[in-house]
């Protein structure tokens, strides 16, 4: 369904680019706007993995770090490429305390996957699995190739109604100069909603591939909560300064707000924990999942000092709910 979605919106969004464009510019001054956005899209697309890693400093690691946690993550994540079929990524760990992550790259064989030192100073290893498995479905399901296409056409949106701004439009048009104006104000937002409207719907489907490459959706839901509940207090100074690649993150670095309106780029957090949670009930007869839930594991949580302790997590009676319910 989030497939379907995705395409629903991708043709309403080209539909909005051709009535739009043309109500505004023209035949002409549509055919210029596409061109001007797909030109600086394409580049962005292309040298998308170099451009944010090095934005974020990020620093590609491997099995031989001396850190045995690094080496855990590395090891977690090469193996779970191979499960699910994919070319190895870089593994890369960037120096930032907010617990967070994102995947990078113009397809799977260019792509890069990153961790910060939060998410693995504060999450458990199956909780770093679970994120990192999100961020290989990502690359899975080509997203960085499906964000491009949607920013290429929302661009071009935004760019015809700068044009119609700087040259006045077509003002001979049925609907006149008052109409021309609407259209300039309206027509980027409704472009903008609908880019962010398909980042969420690829957000949820990456939590679906996720949590089975993983095979362990309840660790991807709690993980979920903790960097959500961490980003609301610990500042990423690189996100705060760079806004527009807030959207990369497995949670929004920049304000760790959960609220699912039209100007979000990801979904509500308790929303995503649900349909994970009901993932989870469904492969909990059997698999990992059954052992998950019956070993009554015990799972590091942070107070609210940030310090690590041993809580026991214990799944209840009436079904699993995570460690947070």
């Amino acid at each position: 369904m989030n497939h379907v979605r995705t395409f629903m919106l991708l043709a309403a969004l080209t539909a909005l680019f051709v009535g739009i464009g043309y109500m505004i510019g023209g035949a002409g001054g549509m055919l210029i706007a596409l061109v001007l956005a797909a030109g600086m899209n394409l580049f962005s697309y292309w040298n998308a993995d170099k451009i944010v890693m090095r934005m974020y400093r990020a620093e590609i690691v491997d099995e031989g770090h001396a850190s045995a946690v690094v080496r855990m993550y590395v090891a977690d994540t090469k193996q779970m490429a191979r499960d699910a079929g994919l070319p190895e990524p870089k593994i890369a760990l960037i120096p930032d305390a907010q617990p967070n992550a994102f995947a990078t790259g113009r397809n799977p064989a260019n792509a890069a996957v990153c961790a910060t030192h939060g998410l693995l100073d504060m999450l458990t290893r199956e909780e770093i699995r679970g994120v990192m498995a999100h961020e290989l479905a990502h690359v899975k399901n080509r997203d960085t190739l499906t964000m491009t296409v949607t920013a290429t056409i929302a661009g071009a949106i935004s760019a015809i109604a700068n044009f119609a701004l700087i040259f006045g439009g077509d003002r001979e048009r049925p609907m006149g100069m008052i109409g021309t104006l609407a259209l300039m104000i309206l027509a980027p937002l409704a472009a903008a909603v609908v880019q962010m409207a398909i980042s969420r719907a690829r957000e949820y489907e990456a939590d679906r591939v996720g949590a089975e490459i993983a095979d362990d959706p309840q660790a991807l839901a709690s993980a979920l909560q903790k960097i959500e509940a961490y980003s609301k207090r610990i500042m990423n100074p690189t996100a705060e300064r760079n806004p527009a690649s807030g959207q990369l993150f497995i949670i929004n670095p920049l304000t760790g707000r959960g609220a699912d309106n039209l100007f979000s780029t990801h979904p509500n957090t308790g929303n995503r924990v649900r349909a994970l949670m009901e993932m989870a009930g469904h492969m909990g007869q059997g698999g990992r999942m059954a052992a998950y839930m019956a070993a009554e594991p015990r799972t590091r949580v942070a107070d609210a000092t940030g310090t690590a302790t041993g809580v026991p997590v214990t799944p209840r009676s009436d079904g699993p709910r995570g460690p947070w319910a």
